[in-house]
């Protein structure tokens, strides 16, 4: 057996100096874990020369992937440099010389996840990616392992820590979204450019990882229905609170029998839902499994030591797996078929807010709209606007089909009586099973 484990971590950005300085730190914890001493033995950065907030010996730096990745004495590479194209490159290189590989990486995950995977099986390599989804929640553990015996019916959360702080700001303290979005830019909440977050893009990166793993499909990026909150106004959000829902942008996966639907997208929360209640930066996953009914996991969706600690906890299982010869084991691939729901067979409820001509008969040509599709009304609220002429709408539905609700979307947009649809959202946590 060894009695030290060597490290070569690709990348010292936040992730990667919560890793070495947790490395650092809890020697003493890791040894008693796993047997025997850690190590960082080389480091990739992109500047030798930098200032950095942790203190690092120049000579375990090198610019040169190649001096970790052909390094015989390297057991596991550590993968915090983000991007796509040179983490792939270099993982597979890794793997190919029977390297085990830890990575945070989200984007590489949900695009190249089961090639990966699979050469990782094939080199006898583990592969481990818990901090590729909310941070320090343990919950690509809880699903691969946790949750294992059990049939997972739905995933439902809130994977984006920087659009719960937006979300949360806009209604706690009416602010408009370009305001609060400015706000988590100088707190570091948003990047300078925010698209891949406020989009949704990230969110459904991490859904189709979860996804994946939750219902053993080969689950793809394109397979998910994405929409952003760039459109989000603070009037929605007091209309949903007027009907007791609270907005956040949820990831949603369910299963009914082996078909799946896959979504990503600003969506009201009942305020007595305990999603209603994450607040600011934190995430929050919902798993449904058919024998253990609803669990919940919480927690720091993203930072240095949070995401370093989802690393570290991959590093020891690693290194446990080599102390007892079981490495590359571990990856289970998709078990079924992928089968991915017509709009016709996804069903809830929605949120509707428009503006019509204030006239006899408007509202009777919006309900005739409505009940052609075959959706009736729940909740209904009529507001005149001041010197326009016009009169706002908004309303609750009963469960019915995203292809009801596209067809009633196409035939207000058309119609003669309306002047604006301003906004639609769909409303979760009160499933009906279809």
């Amino acid at each position: 057996m060894k009695d030290c484990i060597s490290i070569g971590l690709l990348g010292l950005g936040t992730v990667g100096s919560g890793v070495v300085k947790i490395v650092e730190d809890h020697q003493d914890r890791l040894a008693h874990q796993i047997g025997c001493s850690v190590q960082v033995k080389k480091i990739l950065v992109k500047d030798l020369e930098k200032e950095r907030s942790i203190s690092i010996q120049k000579d375990l730096l090198t610019t040169d992937a190649y001096e970790i990745l052909d390094d015989a004495e390297v057991d596991v590479v550590v993968e915090v440099m983000g991007g796509i194209e040179d983490a792939r490159k270099y993982i597979l290189h890794a793997l190919r010389n029977k390297k085990h590989v830890v990575t945070a990486n989200k984007d590489l995950m949900a695009l190249y996840g089961t090639e990966l995977l699979r050469v990782a099986n094939e080199n006898k390599c583990d592969l481990f990616y818990e901090a590729s989804v909310a941070g320090g929640i343990p919950i690509i553990r809880s699903l691969v392992d946790g949750l294992a015996a059990d049939r997972v019916t739905k995933l439902m959360g809130i994977v984006n820590g920087t659009t719960n702080f937006i979300l949360t700001k806009m209604s706690n303290e009416g602010k408009a979204y370009e305001d609060v979005l400015k706000e988590a830019q100088e707190l570091g909440f948003a990047e300078a450019d925010p698209t891949s977050d406020v989009e949704g893009l990230d969110a459904a990166r991490k859904m189709t990882i979860l996804a994946k793993l939750g219902f053993s499909m080969d689950v793809e990026l394109e397979d998910v229905q994405v929409r952003g909150i760039s459109s989000v106004s603070s009037e929605d959000i007091d209309f949903a609170k007027y009907f007791g829902y609270t907005m956040k942008l949820i990831g949603y996966a369910k299963r009914n029998d082996n078909r799946i639907e896959v979504s990503v997208g600003p969506t009201l929360i009942a305020h007595n839902h305990p999603l209603a209640s994450v607040s600011n930066e934190f995430n929050a996953v919902y798993v449904y499994g058919e024998a253990v009914g609803e669990t919940m996991f919480y927690g720091p969706g993203a930072g240095s030591l949070p995401t370093a600690t989802a690393i570290v906890s991959d590093l020891v299982a690693v290194m446990k797996n080599m102390r007892l010869g079981v490495n590359g084991t571990s990856a289970v691939l998709p078990q079924y078929p992928k089968e991915i729901k017509e709009d016709h067979e996804i069903y809830f409820k929605s949120f509707f807010r428009f503006t019509v001509k204030d006239q006899l008969g408007s509202f009777a040509e919006i309900t005739s709209i409505f009940t052609e599709s075959d959706i009736s009304f729940e909740k209904i609220i009529q507001v005149p606007l001041k010197h326009k002429g016009l009169a706002e709408i908004i309303l609750v539905t009963h469960h019915a089909s995203y292809s009801a609700y596209k067809k009633v979307l196409e035939n207000l947009e058309t119609s003669d009586v309306v002047d604006e649809v301003r906004s639609y959202y769909r409303i979760a946590g009160e499933d009906l099973d279809v």
